[in-house]
């Protein structure tokens, strides 16, 4: 039986840590994929990359790791991608990119990569966080622009009926 290093509960701590950050601001707009999933995805893609960095294996077994983590994430990134209203416009596609980015995040947090990790996350958490308000700020801004109300559907614009109620 292997002795658990800190180095790896810290990896996998990480991990853990960066998916349910994430999956918090989807949990606050009620999106399907929120803490416990995100915190999962990110915990197992941590898990599996931890494997092959700690462990004597082939130099191209993180690779395979990584491509194989990165196919298999799409699949549930798919799951939370729906087609709704009159126009028939997806949603949820913030929810799936926040999904392969707890993933990746869980990647770099099962490989050691405590810098990339917190700066990757502190970008994807402002982005996911003010993100939304400066869309619609933009948007506002550039139909005064244009001198006209234009319908903006990604970013939840209110005059729009089949509009997304806010960020995916």
């Amino acid at each position: 039986m292997e002795a658990i290093s800190l180095e790896l509960f810290l990896r996998l701590l990480c991990g853990l840590l960066v998916g349910a950050l994430i999956g918090l601001d989807r949990n606050r707009h009620g999106k399907a994929a929120g803490m416990r999933t995100l915190g999962l995805v990110s915990l197992g893609a941590a898990t599996a990359v931890s494997m092959v960095t700690l462990s004597a294996h082939p130099p191209d077994a993180k690779s395979r790791v990584l491509q194989g983590l990165l196919t298999g994430i799409g699949f549930l990134g798919v799951g939370v991608i729906a087609r709704h209203g009159t126009r028939d416009r997806p949603q949820g596609l913030t929810t799936a990119a926040a999904i392969w980015l707890a993933a990746i995040l869980g990647a770099a947090a099962g490989a050691g990569y405590y810098a990339v990790l917190g700066l990757s996350l502190g970008l994807g958490l402002i982005l996911l966080l003010l993100g939304g308000r400066f869309e619609m700020a933009m948007h506002r801004r550039l139909d005064r622009l244009n001198g006209g109300k234009q319908r903006h559907a990604a970013s939840g614009d209110p005059e729009d009926p089949d509009a997304s109620n806010g960020p995916a």
